[in-house]
């Protein structure tokens, strides 16, 4: 049995030597945060240059100038952010060359896709990784998601891996190693089964932004905009990764999940209408403690300070952002389309959660379907180890207080 963890030193982290070595790194760097260094460096990456529609820049301009003015972004944080941002461009040139050269891609359809939305940490990714387990679904495996297409001229390593995957893999263990409390959390090894808003990044869109740093610049951009080109554009790059393996034996209907869609519905619908939405509810309250939690012991590394106060205010309103558009559109979903599944019903029976959502998809439930998602279970029982959150000690955020302010959903979804 793992054992409880409890961060008694979230607000004044005591660094470990790892954590010290790689903040005293970051330090002696000069991190350029800005469109014209992370554009040149792209294009040099993989010897492309053609960017298609411009309209990111003004995106991508917005990013680095709201990370620039923020001094409490230290050097290794500097760094994560920038090598973020070029991960994207150099992705955006290589799935543009694809679309150039391949202009068939576009019409691949994406056909019947299962989608999971709910709040973050409401039982979003299990659902995801539970349902990938099931061979006849396509998911999206956290490495292709960063990198949906293949460097030209990159070959396998020696031991024949995929250069992609062994960046991932060398990711997550640096990740392990400088913040080794992530993997109890969230954790992001290659294989892990990712969400699709990840491939909305190489047009610099989405809200994954949020989680990366505090940006509410970015955040009301994103509130004033109509996200539909940016749900088409990831659309079209499921449509990309569909082709590439349109050779092979992979399936080709999607198994996918976002908490974002929760405010989006009626893009996500407009855009995949024949998707079939499962919509899971959890307590906000111990939804946003979760959050806030991960991100505050990620600014260890990332921040001179790190930001518990700010960090609660800025995504209690978040959430609250999320639930009432959830609330507004819910049921602009056709019924035979859509499913709300209880976090405390998935907990105790997943695997019955994923047959009613296939009920609703059309997809039986086979004998080898279920051994493959018992399976997954059984192989998924050990964790890190379970952490103990103390949201009015570490936060100055009063639990009782808080749930009543999300009474409005509670009380539709009787969570």
């Amino acid at each position: 049995m793992a054992a409880d963890i409890l961060i008694d030193d979230l607000a004044n982290p005591k660094l470990n030597d790892i954590q010290q070595a790689a903040r005293q790194y970051g330090e002696t760097l000069n991190v350029e945060l800005n469109r014209t260094s992370i554009m040149a460096e792209a294009e040099a990456t993989v010897g492309l240059s053609d960017w298609g529609d411009e309209g990111f820049i003004e995106r991508l301009d917005l990013l680095c100038d709201e990370w620039n003015n923020d001094v409490n972004i230290n050097g290794i944080g500097r760094l994560s952010l920038r090598n973020k941002l070029l991960q994207h461009a150099t992705s955006r040139l290589l799935i543009q060359h694809q679309w150039f050269l391949y202009p068939e891609i576009k019409k691949t359809v994406i056909e019947q896709p299962i989608i999971v939305a709910g709040l973050p940490r409401s039982g979003t990714t299990h659902l995801l990784n539970l349902m990938a387990a099931d061979q006849r679904l396509r998911a999206l495996p956290l490495w292709e998601s960063y990198e949906p297409v293949p460097r030209p001229n990159e070959p396998l390593t020696a031991e024949g891996v995929d250069p992609r995957y062994q960046r991932c893999e060398e990711a997550w263990q640096a990740m392990q190693a400088m913040t080794p409390l992530v993997a109890a959390m969230h954790p992001m090894n290659p294989d892990h089964i990712h969400e699709e808003l990840e491939l909305m990044g190489p047009n610099f869109g989405s809200y994954n932004y949020e989680w990366l740093s505090h940006s509410p610049r970015w955040r009301d951009h994103y509130y004033n905009e109509d996200q539909t080109y940016q749900y088409e554009y990831m659309r079209d790059v499921l449509k990309l990764l569909t082709w590439q393996q349109r050779n092979n034996d992979r399936p080709t209907r999607w198994v996918l999940k976002c908490p974002q869609h929760l405010e989006q519905l009626n893009i996500l619908h407009k855009v995949f209408p024949d998707a079939t939405v499962a919509i899971t509810h959890r307590d906000p309250v111990a939804v946003i403690q979760s959050a806030i939690t991960i991100m505050a012991y990620g600014q260890r590394l990332s921040r001179h300070g790190v930001m518990t106060e700010q960090l609660a205010a800025y995504w209690i309103a978040r959430v609250d952002h999320l639930l009432r558009a959830c609330m507004r559109d819910r049921d602009n979903l056709p019924t035979e389309q859509s499913i709300d599944i209880k976090f405390d019903d998935l907990i105790k029976n997943d695997v019955d959660s994923v047959e009613r959502i296939y009920q609703r998809a059309g997809l039986t439930m086979t004998n080898k379907a279920e051994q493959q998602l018992r399976h997954f279970v059984e192989q998924h029982k050990e964790s890190y180890g379970r952490v103990i959150y103390d949201l009015k000690g570490q936060f100055g955020v009063d639990s009782d207080a808080l749930r009543k302010q999300f009474d409005f959903y509670a009380n539709r979804f009787l969570v």
